[in-house]
């Protein structure tokens, strides 16, 4: 078999190889996702070790949630590596870069004009990809999140927000894409760095603008009224010098019942997001029996998502929340945030080196059915996408074990803030909230948990109170 692809051309042991490789990734994460559905099977009662922590009922539902997301992404996973295979073997990248061009020709635009013709292709490959997973987006939010309790929306509301995320993708996408090929055209020879450079600027813009400007466009964000809880916050983030300017309650219920709260910011003006369902006090799915208000005229969320009562208590308390928070003001105190910005960085830049290394490589663009032209961003899909991937596999799995390190970290470090008992407690709540299963097969947890398993951050937590 060796001999036999020694023996092919260069280009196409180059493209027979991407295609082994990504058949390779495909059937390991599937024999990863095998076990896990084994141990989701096989455990069907609560294990001794959890008796005081997670109910029968709650481990039985969770059990049955995550069987049917696995399963689900088993079917996913494979139509999604059947259709990637399927277009490089039918030449799917070739025959749409040619419909871009023909579709730039009606405008009198020749193939001199790659930048144009570039865009075209991107957004109509965007297009093609946001269509064929449609229906699996579809299904995964209206028949498994719905049937577990924790869709929210409307069919409406689906639509309205697909299409809107599709808009606003292509108004940042295509403008990004075309200043890149621009730099690199125009760069010389060390176009690389001035990529990078531009990228690096790109990715601090969105970061700075993104809560501010862009999520805004889909979720409703208010501030967290003056109270208890946001004195707590604010005193919290004093005590460790965090520089904090507002803290955030976003409208999450509108979509999902599951909870999350982050950061974000440069600098001295850092803000604090909570989603509406992680606070007990303030989540919509907590008030079954109280008539609902009169939504605004114009307020779309509050017509267009479901009012759907849940019989249970959602979210965590005012002193939970601190606990959380504390985690999480923790990654930034203990540097996790920018270790993660410069690895990423340094991670940019080498692709951007050995991209520059590799662009002139005309066999590359030949494996792929480029026979007679090397445009930019074919290059771009063409190295990053498939001639990295054994280099991304490496460093996704190294990023997930750095991230479980991080974990432990900051979840240490609430605990010095003398609220290990309050983070043990929130801990077993968003699990309950969020139908987490506690049991993990150990090579999938090794491979895919970007956090620690449950039982492992409890012990981590010492000796806080189980109740």
């Amino acid at each position: 078999m060796l001999e036999t692809m020694l023996d092919l051309p260069v280009e196409k042991q180059i493209f027979y190889a991407v295609l082994g490789f990504s058949w390779t990734v495909y059937l390991w994460e599937a024999y990863l996702s095998y076990r896990q559905r084994r141990i989701y099977r096989s455990t069907t009662h609560v294990p001794q070790e959890l008796g005081k922590i997670m109910d029968p009922e709650t481990f039985e539902k969770s059990r049955l949630y995550q069987l049917d997301k696995s399963n689900f992404s088993f079917w996913s996973g494979l139509y999604s590596e059947t259709e990637g295979t399927l277009i490089l073997l039918l030449g799917g990248i070739p025959f749409l870069w040619d419909v871009a061009g023909s579709a730039t020709a009606r405008f009198g635009l020749t193939p001199a004009y790659e930048i144009s013709q570039s865009l075209v292709f991107l957004t109509f490959a965007t297009l093609f990809s946001a269509l064929t997973g449609l229906p699996w987006s579809l299904y995964n939010t209206f028949v498994i999140e719905e049937k577990h309790g924790f869709n929210q929306q409307t069919l409406g509301f689906f639509f309205k927000d697909a299409v809107k995320k599709f808009v606003v993708t292509q108004c940042i996408l295509l403008p990004v894409t075309s200043l890149l090929l621009y730099i690199i055209k125009i760069g010389g020879d060390y176009f690389f760095i001035y990529a990078w450079l531009f990228t690096l600027a790109v990715s601090l813009v969105l970061v700075t603008i993104y809560a501010d400007y862009i999520a805004p466009l889909f979720d409703k964000f208010t501030p967290l009224p003056d109270g208890e809880l946001k004195t707590s916050i604010e005193d919290m983030a004093q005590s460790i010098s965090f520089p904090l300017t507002k803290i955030y309650v976003v409208e999450g219920s509108k979509r999902s019942s599951h909870s999350n709260a982050y950061f974000y910011g440069f600098f001295k003006n850092k803000r604090i997001v909570l989603f509406d369902t992680l606070l007990e006090d303030y989540s919509p799915l907590n008030k079954p029996g109280e008539p609902q208000s009169e939504p605004p005229e114009n307020d779309e969320t509050s017509s267009e998502s479901k009012a759907k009562p849940k019989n249970k208590k959602q979210g965590c308390n005012n002193p939970e929340i601190l606990a959380v928070l504390g985690h999480e003001l923790g990654h930034w105190k203990l540097g996790h945030t920018v270790k993660n910005i410069v690895i990423s960085q340094m991670n940019s830049f080498l692709c951007f080196s050995l991209f520059a290394a590799l662009i002139g490589r005309k066999e590359l663009f030949v494996a792929f059915g480029f026979i007679d032209s090397q445009p930019t961003l074919i290059g771009l899909m063409i190295i990053f996408q498939f001639i990295f991937s054994p280099y991304n596999e490496l460093l996704s799995f190294c990023l997930t074990v750095l991230s479980r390190r991080f974990e432990f970290q900051a979840d240490a470090f609430a605990r010095g803030l003398g609220k290990a008992s309050e983070l043990y407690s929130a801990l077993i709540k968003l699990n309950k909230d969020n139908l987490g299963f506690p049991v993990a097969d150990w090579l999938f947890s090794m491979w895919h948990y970007s956090h620690p398993p449950l039982l492992e951050r409890l012990r981590a937590l010492g000796n806080a109170k189980q109740d």
